[in-house]
């Protein structure tokens, strides 16, 4: 088979070889041959040819038929099988598909045998120039520093194009600047923006925007082309020294604005951005460098000028201050534009404040001795008003540090004075706070005054603790028995000095003496041997203590020693009582408080005892219809209409109770006398009430605690569960069986207006 190119070429011949017995005929073929070249894009409206296969065993008889298999084959490339001419039925795009591989046959039309074995062929798709190049992106973004050199690179833009870059220039690209010039430049091979010009100023302008183009076919004439925009920022540089808008500043502060407070703000100018316009305020001169002071704002980069030392309108009325800015961080390379700082004049002006008086010491101590007389001065304060206008102040105590008023202020030249006698050993300090007030306007301060009390010799040493020994009847003469100290109220400055001795009038046949040990302390001792606690049981020793200052003091302090029988070693054997509790460690005082704390003891005992007694008993019954009506008699002498607890019924409420100790609340409780034993009474039933009411008034008459008054207790209950039933005239109605009350003329004369009103009415029903 015998492809025949649109070039000319031939193929390679078929050949038929003998092989395993069977003879095959070697057929003739054309020259080798692979691939067949098409043009992409065809834009013909009929089919585009491609080439033309043909083989050695066509006659032209139309014996033989041509197959074609492989890529596309049958619908984008078909072969007309009887002459072998192969077409393109679509427009072919190399950047889809380059090439195409197909297989090519030559069969006999009858038998179906093939002529020639199978051969593969490609068909290759020529480039053309169809496609543009294209930027990876739409947008760039890039920065530079401002102030940049010639030549610095920015970015690098790329773009790529689709042709065949082994075909031809259809793919080879120049980039070029459409816009942007003439501050920036692009190489035409790499892309590369640089920057064109030098001293871009960031702070005349900022934004650029850069048109990008590449174009293919080496940027020859009719060559496509892409766009693309770059957006470039200039970054700042410290390029530009802070400024002030003005060179002097004014500004006012009353007198008595608080240290720390601010005056006022100032602000430089800076061109720059960022940490390059971060500054830094000083004060570098001027007369209130002292007394001012300036801190930087790190937000809004003002500098705050605060209060130093208090101001005083008074002593100085303005201040001018020589204030300096500069930049922190500095950029060496723009050095030589200048120095990155500048200075500005900060006049303060000190408005005057009514203040209040102001003392001449913040604090003052005096001192005053104890014994000074009332009325004495101890020392003065002095305070006077700031103001211009030096207002008259006046003094006064602040009685609430001072409130046993002790002491007093002279309201018009500040002397303090007493009110009082002093006394050290009571306070030995007193601190009370002094008040000036100006008269107009009301403006007040105060000072604390710490006044010493000096101490002065008025106390006379005595005995540091009541001293009481014993002395053993085979005492020896000259053994000490007893060591004692003193004690002084006083505090003198050289410290305590006590002087011993025993008491002149006891010098004369003592049988003690005192040694004084030169350590403020004294020895005593016995001045005889042997002692006769049988003729003396103790002894008293008066010792003379006095101190060393001025004017002496001094003071007789007993030594109360008592005579005891002692062993040869000096051990105590026998003494007395009191003597015995003293060498146990018991004072006097110790002894009489132990015995009032038992006699009180006793007493809560004894108390608590009698209102347990005196505690009242419960009713026996306790109701809402508990009706007590007394009949009192008007005849005789006694406790009238008002007694109306003079007898209790609680027997006749239940009289079988048996109560032995009842007390009566209109006599003296029964504790003061013996109690009389009533005998029991024993109620049973249908008991006549009768005998019950006597033995009551016989139990009465006979009571040694009745008051001195007669009285009818009306013996009355109604309800049920009484033996005695009820006595009351409103149930007497509905008694169906009538009484008989005739006994009520053998009670005496005393029952006979109830004699005559029950007797009579029995007497009418019998008529």
């Amino acid at each position: 088979m015998t492809p025949i190119f649109d070039d000319g070429r031939f193929a390679r011949r078929l050949l038929i070889v003998k092989s395993l017995g069977v003879t095959l005929k070697r057929s003739k073929r054309g020259w080798m041959w692979n691939q067949f070249f098409l043009l992409e894009e065809y834009t013909g409206s009929d089919y585009q040819y491609v080439g033309k296969l043909h083989s050695d065993q066509d006659r032209g008889d139309g014996t033989v038929k041509y197959i074609l298999n492989g890529d596309g084959a049958g619908s984008l490339f078909l072969i007309d099988e009887n002459s072998g001419d192969i077409h393109a039925t679509k427009r072919l795009d190399r950047e889809e598909k380059a090439y195409y591989t197909l297989r090519a046959q030559a069969v006999n039309k009858k038998t179906g045998w093939p002529l020639e074995p199978e051969s593969e062929f490609i068909i290759k798709i020529h480039d053309i120039n169809d496609n543009e190049p294209k930027f990876s992106k739409d947008v760039y973004t890039a920065s530079v520093p401002e102030m940049s050199d010639v030549g610095t690179s920015v970015i690098q833009v790329t773009a790529t194009d689709a042709d065949d870059a082994t075909y031809g220039n259809s793919a080879k690209v120049v980039y070029s600047i459409l816009q942007g010039q003439p501050y920036f430049s692009v190489e035409p091979d790499t892309g590369i923006i640089r920057t064109a010009l030098s001293n871009m100023n960031r702070e005349s302008r900022e934004n650029y925007q850069v048109v990008i183009q590449a174009k293919d076919m080496a940027g020859q004439m009719g060559g496509l082309s892409g766009t693309t925009t770059v957006s470039i920022t200039l970054w700042d540089v410290n390029d530009n020294p802070p400024r002030f808008p003005q060179g002097v500043y004014q500004f006012s502060a009353p007198e008595s604005t608080e240290v720390g407070s601010p005056v006022g703000k100032i602000k430089a100018t800076d061109a720059d951005v960022g940490k390059n316009a971060e500054m830094d305020y000083s004060i570098i001169g001027g007369d209130g460098i002292d007394v001012f002071d300036i801190v930087t704002d790190t937000d809004s980069q003002e500098g705050v000028i605060t209060v130093k030392k208090p101001l005083d309108y008074e002593k100085k009325k303005m201040y001018v201050l020589k204030v300096q800015v500069e930049n922190i961080h500095l950029d060496p390379r723009f050095l030589s534009k200048g120095p990155f700082k500048d200075t500005a004049t900060v006049k303060i002006t000190v408005e005057d404040v009514d203040e209040p008086p102001n003392f001449e010491r913040p604090s003052y101590v005096m001192e005053v001795k104890e014994d000074a007389p009332i009325g004495s001065i101890i020392g003065s304060v002095s305070a006077t008003d700031p103001d211009a206008s030096r207002s008259p102040v006046r003094y006064s105590i602040d009685r609430r540090t001072e409130m046993h008023w002790l002491f007093n202020v002279h309201a018009g030249n500040g002397s303090i004075f007493t009110l009082e006698a002093l006394d050290r050993e009571e306070h030995s300090w007193h601190n009370i706070s002094v008040v000036a007030t100006e008269f107009n306007p009301k403006q007040s301060s105060r000072v604390p005054v710490y006044i010493r009390v000096l101490d002065i010799n008025d106390n006379a040493p005595t005995f540091a603790d009541v001293y009481e020994t014993f002395v053993c009847e085979n005492a020896k003469d000259g053994q000490r028995i007893q060591t004692v100290s003193a004690m002084d109220a006083d505090e003198p400055v050289g410290g305590h000095k006590f002087f011993f001795s025993l008491a002149p009038e006891a010098s004369v046949k003592a049988n003690f003496s005192v040694r004084d040990n030169r350590d403020n302390t004294a020895g005593i001792l016995t001045r005889r041997s042997g002692f006769n606690r049988l003729q003396q049981s103790s002894y008293l020793v008066p010792v003379v203590i006095s101190d060393g200052d001025y004017p002496m003091q001094s003071s007789t302090n007993t030594l109360t020693v008592h005579v005891c029988a002692c062993d040869r070693d000096g051990n105590m054997k026998a003494c007395s009582a009191e003597a015995l509790l003293r060498s146990a460690g018991l004072s006097t005082g110790a002894l009489v408080a132990i015995l009032l704390c038992v006699i009180i003891l006793l007493m809560i005992v004894v108390l608590f005892a009698a209102l347990r007694r005196q505690k009242k008993k419960e009713p026996l019954i306790i109701s809402k219809e508990d009706v007590r009506d007394n009949v009192v008699s008007y005849n005789d002498e006694g406790g009238g209409e008002e007694d109306t607890q003079a007898f209790d019924i609680g027997t006749l409420r239940n009289p079988e109770a048996i109560e032995d100790n009842k007390q009566r609340r209109d006599i003296v409780p029964e504790s003061l006398y013996p109690p009389v034993r009533r005998a029991p009474v024993t109620s049973r039933e249908n008991t006549d009430v009768r005998d019950f009411i006597s033995q009551r008034l016989q139990d009465n008459d006979a009571d040694p605690t009745a008051p001195p008054y007669d009285s009818l207790a009306t013996y009355a209950y109604e309800g049920n569960g009484s033996v005695a039933e009820s006595l009351s005239s409103l149930g007497s109605a509905t008694t169906e069986g009538d009484h008989d009350y005739n006994y009520l003329t053998d009670w005496g004369p005393r029952f006979r207006k109830l004699a005559d009103m029950y007797g009579g009415e029995d007497s009418d029903r019998e008529s």
